[in-house]
């Protein structure tokens, strides 16, 4: 059997990608979105997560429960194995992804890319701020791992989400998927 595509959709904090994933799910119905397990109070908002104690996670992941797990911004995340299972049994994903496990996951998952989304300092900063769930002091910090570099080996899309989702999604979709545009 074919494994399905995995795509992790990676870049700062603030770039959009809860929304050009919805939209890329939007134009090419056959992936899904992979919920995180999250040690994020629920009522914090923002993606579609499972929201664990520090505890419960540390069971999970004890157990075996993730094929990929990591920390940032003094929270745990994880990528429930079954993730790994169904995505070799042909199923295509749409992850979001912190840049440190890419490697990692390229390791995890048969057919691997990254969509590196970018926008401006000036971009991120309103759109932080405008989620409401970081002080000034977050924000900054977020700002400054902005331009974190991929490994290298990785195969890499960037694209800009300055302007219109809609034209974000389209360029992401061509450069992606040409053969499914």
């Amino acid at each position: 059997m074919t494994p399905g595509r995995v795509i992790a959709v990676v870049g700062p904090s603030g770039v959009g990608k809860d929304s050009v994933m919805a939209g890329l799910m939007a134009a090419d119905g056959s992936y899904q979105l992979v919920k995180r397990d999250i040690t994020r109070a629920a009522e914090l908002g923002g993606e579609d997560f499972t929201p664990l104690s520090p505890a419960q996670f540390a069971e999970r992941q004890d157990a075996g429960g993730y094929c990929l797990s990591w920390q940032a911004h003094g929270l745990s995340y994880g990528i429930p194995a079954r993730v790994q299972e169904q995505a070799n049994a042909g199923q295509n994903y749409l992850i979001n992804l912190s840049r440190a496990v890419l490697a990692e996951a390229h390791e995890v998952f048969a057919d691997f890319r990254v969509l590196n989304l970018t926008a401006s300092g000036e971009v991120l900063a309103k759109r932080l701020a405008g989620r409401g769930r970081e002080s000034a002091e977050d924000i900054a910090q977020r700002l400054a791992r902005s331009g974190a570099d991929l490994p290298g080996h990785l195969r890499v899309v960037t694209v800009s989400n300055d302007g219109a989702l809609a034209d974000t999604i389209a360029e992401a979709r061509a450069l992606l998927q040409p053969e499914r545009v």
